[in-house]
């Protein structure tokens, strides 16, 4: 059996659908690409024209408004697509990719993936909820903005980043800094600070290198 195949055929007995075992033997014309830890993917105002995939590291992406206030709108990590904008019909880019740390990715043309998407229907059924997903977590966000603490969207943030609940992932942050954090959930660095330090305390998530995101998190989260 091939690997195409045993994708198909995994997918079909309910196992999660590895998208990077389909792109590999698909047949989609895609290049590799590799950067280092804080070098631009793209910036703000590009001509979109690709999607990529990321196989391994992370990446932010960020918005400035037209008086220079940047603001982190999103990260993604392995196994997430992004700059998926012009499947829409967005012809530049509206806002800036920067590798967080070292980080490998596909990138596949746009109309190379439309292609592979109306050919081959496991990919295109995969790529249509990660979008749903995606989607969702954009409402989550908004919810979370508008009405929980910063305490709280921080915890929530961090369950993010660790991608926490995900089968075959460990709940380890990739390396981002509390500046970016701060960014990311509409607060500042000294009060980012004060919390990590608090949920350290309390166990809810350790430093090692590394910040390991502990299942207690969850009641940060919770807590009404």
């Amino acid at each position: 059996m091939d690997m195409k195949a045993k994708t198909l055929k995994n997918n079909g007995n309910g196992k999660r659908f590895d998208p990077q075992s389909f792109l590999d033997t698909a047949g989609v014309a895609r290049k590799i690409a590799e950067f280092r830890r804080n070098e631009s993917i793209y910036t703000q105002g590009d001509s979109a024209h690709s999607v990529m995939y990321v196989q391994k590291g992370g990446v932010k992406l960020t918005v400035v408004n037209g008086s220079g206030r940047e603001a982190v709108v999103a990260m993604f990590g392995p196994t997430d697509f992004f700059g998926e904008g012009c499947m829409a019909g967005q012809t530049v880019r509206m806002g800036t990719a920067t590798a967080v740390t070292p980080t490998t990715l596909l990138m596949i043309d746009k109309s190379e993936l439309l292609r592979v998407l109306h050919a081959e229907h496991e990919l295109s059924d995969h790529f249509i909820l990660y979008m749903l997903g995606h989607n969702i977590r954009v409402e989550e966000d908004l919810v979370d903005q508008l009405f929980n603490s910063s305490e709280k969207r921080l915890a929530r943030t961090l369950l993010l980043l660790a991608r926490y609940g995900k089968k075959d992932e460990e709940p380890v942050l990739p390396k981002v800094s509390q500046e970016t954090l701060a960014n990311m959930i509409g607060t500042t660095r000294s009060r980012v600070n004060f919390f990590m330090n608090k949920f350290r305390k309390l166990g809810f998530i350790e430093y090692n290198g590394k910040i390991r995101v502990n299942k207690s998190l969850l009641t940060v989260v919770l807590h009404e």
